[in-house]
């Protein structure tokens, strides 16, 4: 009976692209891939093909995964990119602690598919990597995570601060309202202050859908960034 491929060591088809997770599980998940990527190789050099074969898939997630969080200061607010940048390129940044870690991945595959003498030193080096890039990657996982803290705060605020405008805006539709209730039942010769009332009315509700509308932006960004 064919043995059970174990779901943890295989990269499927199914398995999502980077650009469909959000930024802090797309980070939380590089940890869990470069563990994944020793175990395969490790097992692929003891002559087992197919996990040489989800090695080579493994290093392509996580390639990608890199490219789009190294590259996620793109559109951030200036203190946000700079604690990104410092993060990966920084005097003690991760990039090329990560940048290494994929070079030996990549050399130990490639070993082990041409049967190269060198390919056991390889494998060597990237076990001896495993602390140094666990650790590189909880940084980066860290800043992550402070930079979604501190954007769910400042998102909340806001979102509160909007919710607030919006009820007095309604409060004061409904005093207007009112008086163009009184206006309307005297008609004829207060048309004409019947007619700036509802012009009122008119410009308050654009000024609700307004304030109704940033807050969900806010929200659909606050979802898209820490989902």
């Amino acid at each position: 009976m064919a043995a059970t491929t174990p779901a943890a060591l295989t990269t499927t088809a199914t398995s999502p692209r980077p650009q469909d997770i959000s930024i802090v599980n797309l980070a939380a998940r590089q940890r869990m891939l470069s563990q994944r990527l020793i175990l395969q190789i490790l097992l692929a050099a003891r002559g087992d093909g197919k996990r040489l074969d989800d090695a080579r898939r493994t290093l392509q997630l996580f390639s990608e995964s890199h490219q789009r969080l190294s590259g996620a200061a793109t559109g951030l607010a200036a203190a946000e990119a700079r604690r990104i940048h410092e993060t990966y390129q920084g005097p003690a940044g991760v990039g090329p602690v990560i940048d290494a870690f994929m070079r030996l991945v990549r050399d130990a595959i490639d070993g082990i598919a041409q049967g190269s003498t060198a390919a056991p030193e390889a494998i060597a080096q990237l076990v001896e990597q495993t602390d140094r890039i666990l650790a590189a990657l909880d940084t980066a996982t860290t800043t992550f995570d402070d930079i979604t803290r501190s954007r769910s705060g400042a998102m909340l605020k806001e979102l509160v601060s909007i919710v607030g405008d919006i009820q007095g805006v309604a409060k004061e539709a409904k005093i207007v309202s009112f008086n163009a209730q009184v206006m309307a039942a005297r008609a004829g010769q207060h048309g004409r202050e019947f007619a700036v009332v509802a012009n009122v009315l008119s410009n308050i509700t654009d000024v609700i859908d307004g304030l109704t509308r940033k807050a969900a932006v806010l929200a659909e960004q606050r979802h898209t960034f820490a989902a």
